[in-house]
């Protein structure tokens, strides 16, 4: 599970160039609810969910409102062909999204137009932002392709503004995640081959800890499940995949 792709070889703080190529030959099955990124499709439901929670949180929010994120700058790391993007847009944010595939972008940029969305969608990495500061930061299903987690934690700490909010999610580094993700949904092709390298997962610990490291506070921690019955859905079971919600210390 994956949106995106965040950076090229040379820049230790996002994934490197395979990385991008196999995320960029996706581009165009990227908006296909049954297509390649199916799994995707299929997790924003409950990604929004947590996302429109830790909002309303965080900013003392009106739940009934359709524009919780007006008045906001928000930014969308990894954003693939803007799956998350345009939902932040719908909720009021001024959106910039990045992704290091030209395609993704391309694609992104398509559809956005095609829907009437105005969205500043940038090909590159962390340093397409480098000096801009952002109310809500997201990150999601991200950090788990970067080759240096706390060079890429570190990144988007500096792009959180004062008084914001950064929401990342990620495979735990667990046995459930390994058969699940790995054995099972790369297996069958429920996900991409290739997609996904093990050891690369975070514990909540771990990630916990980059994010101190990093000068930030997390303020909540939430399991992503999966049953047949409820499908993906929000738990306090993190074995499988998590969310955190962080803050400047």
């Amino acid at each position: 599970m994956t949106d995106a792709t965040v950076t090229t070889a040379t820049n230790p703080d996002g994934i490197d160039a395979r990385e991008a190529a196999h995320f960029g030959k996706l581009a165009a099955d990227w908006w296909n609810p049954r297509g390649s990124s199916a799994m995707l499709h299929r997790l924003n439901p409950p990604r929004l969910a947590y996302l429109r929670e830790r909002v309303d949180a965080h900013w003392d929010g009106d739940t009934a409102s359709f524009t919780p994120l007006k008045g906001k700058r928000a930014l969308d790391m990894g954003c693939g062909a803007g799956l998350l993007s345009e939902p932040l847009a719908r909720l009021g944010a001024d959106v910039t999204a990045v992704d290091a595939a030209p395609e993704n972008i391309g694609a992104a940029r398509a559809h956005a137009a095609a829907v009437g969305l105005l969205i500043d969608y940038r090909v590159g990495t962390t340093d397409a932002v480098a000096g801009e500061t952002y109310d809500l930061v997201v990150s999601f299903e991200v950090i788990e392709h970067v080759p240096d987690a706390r060079a890429f934690v570190t990144a988007l700490a500096a792009s959180l503004a004062p008084g914001g909010l950064l929401l990342l999610s990620t495979p735990n580094r667990t046995p459930l995640s390994k058969l699940a993700m790995i054995t099972v949904a790369e297996g069958v092709g429920q996900i991409p081959r290739g997609t996904h390298d093990w050891d690369k997962f975070l514990t909540p610990d771990e990630l916990t800890g980059l994010l101190a490291d990093a000068g930030l506070r997390v303020v909540d921690t939430r399991g992503l499940s999966f049953s047949p019955a409820a499908g993906f859905h929000l738990s306090d079971n993190t074995a499988l995949d998590y969310f955190v919600a962080a803050v400047r210390a």
